[in-house]
């Protein structure tokens, strides 16, 4: 009773509602008014048809009504774009966003607590239209890196599972907090013909570089990875404890043929006639680079010439090519230099016009080293077979001449004794069958005569010891039915087919054309192998070795980015999975290139080629051409930079790098 009293008085939801009075004042309870639009409607039993009607005509009205108000209206009201760009990304996006950042983190040697910066964070909210978005915290990151790892080792680990011979390189590196690294590469070929080259481990020690710990870390390297059966070089430096690590153990050692080079440049220069001028030189850079008021004078002075603004470069002693930089800088700015000298108040020893010539015959002589070690010291194709052409080549161009002064003949004298010393050492026969199953370089125009027919006999003499040892897989190519091959021995009518079998083949891979230069060998023995079963498996074996230690390099470049000041403290694990992670992002990136147009990259590299060819035959054309340098083409799969060009050597030498690789 006192609830009808309370409708009766208050009305139904809230008051918008009134019972109808007819002319005697008297209550209609099947009708009501709403109060708001003074509106007659009908009532029934209960208020959910009126409470419908308020909800669907009058939105404001209804507000006050139900509870919370402000569902009731979105559910009613179409979403309005202020509501739209604050919405909160999905549970999936955001996952997605948290691996990318990892995957950012990891491959790009980014360091972990860059997650708690408020203007990532910011620029994030603004990217996504979420204002509430929170970064991964450093334990997700560091989680997610943990994952790529574990799946970037799976997957190498199942290319080494189907490759039949391995490669290694290694190397030493001393980080900026003073810890030791081994750095462990390999490189191989696959069934497909595909050079690929990735980091196994960067391996922390803590032991002297003694030859016993040193080649047990290899072996434990090997090991790890279930490829020490399959292991066939390791190639290191020539230092005396890397000598002797290798001769305890049981693969082929390769010396770095760029770091041979080098030590020769580097003797030489020091004992021949161009030492005192290289000291001048020397201390006529310094003079500029310690002093930016030097460096400013200098710049007016090349922009007053109409040149640009060119740094000079100064030489170290563990920097490749870094002597023949500064030279050619110091040549390419004389004017300036002269003048901005002649300028200013100094002590120093001014070039004479005679040394300003030496520098000119010193840089004819360094061009064609700088042009080797950058043809060597590619990662992304084939090298090993390389190295005797080359060094071929090196040692016409140090010939002697009538033409020579004292001091330049003295200069190629020194180089060519001791490049041939050091040369002796760097196993000649696996070289010498590396060039040999390079259809470039299987004339061997490189070698006498009578090495030639060693080569073939060498060759010919593994074919009849089987080719591979007994405990290496087999390899890939598909071979002729077991059924198909009792029809054909069933059909022969003597044993000597079969015993001249090794030497037919050989005899028919040599009667082959050599390829031209903008051509690949591996992608020739993708199309040969099937007529070249045996001696395919070889060339896998020989072609895979690289002729450097650049990819170590490489890996320490990627290290020294990943260890830096802030970063003193990383943990070796953690150094390990983001070096390698990153250097996997490396062999991506040069991938990724593989998908342009086949003919238009063959097109590029050829003339990359040219102009390396170019770059060589400078010196003694005939020469080249006698000894098969026609042919040199380190024609490659993928790779970042362009031609070695002097514009783009000079930009890059300013950066600090030890070796920039001829990339084609």
């Amino acid at each position: 009773m006192q609830n009808e009293k309370d409708e009766e008085l208050h009305g139904w939801l809230k008051g918008h509602f009134k019972y109808k009075r007819d002319a005697s004042a008297a209550i209609d309870k099947t009708k009501v008014i709403f109060v708001d639009r003074q509106i007659p409607c009908n009532k029934h039993r209960s208020s959910s048809s009126l409470k419908y009607h308020l909800n669907s005509k009058h939105v404001l009205a209804s507000s006050v009504v139900t509870s919370p108000p402000a569902a009731t209206v979105s559910k009613l009201c179409q979403t309005t774009l202020t509501e739209t760009s604050h919405r909160k990304l999905s549970k999936s996006t955001s996952q997605s966003l948290t691996n990318a950042i990892s995957k950012w983190i990891a491959m790009d040697c980014r360091p972990v607590n860059v997650v708690e910066d408020k203007g990532l964070m910011d620029a994030f909210r603004i990217a996504s239209s979420d204002t509430t978005y929170i970064l991964p915290s450093r334990g997700t990151v560091l989680s997610r890196i943990n994952q790529l790892y574990d799946t970037e080792k799976i997957s190498k680990r199942d290319n080494l599972a189907h490759a039949n011979h391995v490669a290694l390189t290694g190397d030493h590196w001393t980080s900026i907090s003073n810890d030791n690294y081994l750095g462990v590469t390999a490189r191989i070929i696959d069934c497909d013909w595909k050079l690929t080259s990735f980091a196994l481990t960067v391996l922390k020690s803590v032991t002297r570089h003694y030859s016993d710990a040193c080649a047990e870390q290899f072996l434990t390297v090997a090991d790890d990875w279930g490829i020490q059966e399959k292991v066939t070089t390791v190639r290191t430096d020539s230092a005396r404890n890397m000598v002797a690590v290798a001769r305890k153990l049981p693969f082929h050692h390769m010396p770095c043929a760029a770091h041979i080079l080098q030590r020769t440049i580097t003797v030489c220069l020091s004992d021949s006639g161009f030492a005192d001028t290289m000291t001048k030189c020397r201390k006529i850079v310094a003079h500029f680079k310690h002093s930016p008021a030097n460096t400013e004078e200098l710049h007016q002075q090349q922009i007053s010439l109409g040149q640009q603004k060119d740094q000079l470069i100064q030489d170290v002693s563990t920097r490749w090519n870094s002597s023949l930089d500064m030279i050619t800088r110091l040549l390419r700015n004389e004017e300036a230099v002269k003048t901005t000298l002649a300028q200013q108040k100094h002590k120093l020893v001014m070039l004479t016009a005679s040394e300003w010539d030496k520098l000119h015959k010193l840089q004819n002589l360094l061009e064609p080293c700088k042009y080797v070690t950058e043809l060597l010291g590619g990662e992304a194709y084939v090298s090993c077979s390389v190295v005797l052409p080359v060094f071929c080549h090196l040692h016409h161009v140090m010939r002697v001449s009538d033409e020579d002064p004292a001091y330049v003949a003295r200069f190629k004298t020194a180089f060519s004794k001791d490049l041939a010393e050091h040369q002796a050492d760097m196993n000649g026969e696996w070289l010498k069958l590396a060039s040999g199953l390079d259809p470039r370089f299987k004339d061997l125009k490189c070698l006498s005569r009578g090495e030639r027919e060693q080569v073939w006999s060498s060759l010919e003499k593994i074919l009849e010891e089987g080719g591979l040892s007994a405990n290496t897989p087999q390899p890939c190519e598909k071979h002729e039915p077991a059924k198909k091959k009792r029809i054909l021995l069933l059909g022969s009518d003597s044993d000597s087919e079969e015993e001249n079998h090794h030497s037919n083949a050989l005899h028919h891979y040599r009667a082959e054309p050599s390829i031209a230069m903008d051509q690949c060998p591996l992608e020739w023995w993708s199309a040969h192998a099937g007529a070249h079963v045996t001696l395919s498996s070889l060339a896998r074996k020989y072609l895979a070795t690289p002729a450097t230690t650049v990819p170590c390099e490489r890996l320490f470049s990627l290290a020294g980015t990943a260890v830096q000041n802030k970063r003193a403290s990383l943990n070796s694990e953690n150094v390990n999975k983001l070096v390698c992670l990153s250097n996997c992002a490396g062999e991506g990136q040069r991938a990724d290139k593989e998908c342009q147009e086949p003919g238009e990259r063959r097109r590029g590299q050829h003339r990359q080629v040219t102009h390396a060819l170019r770059q060589l035959r400078k010196p003694l054309p005939d020469q080249l051409l006698e000894h098969g340098l026609v042919h040199l083409c380190t024609w490659g799969r993928g790779g970042g930079g362009n031609h070695p060009g002097k514009q783009r050597a000079d930009r890059h030498e300013t950066r600090g790098s030890r070796v920039r690789p001829l990339t084609i």
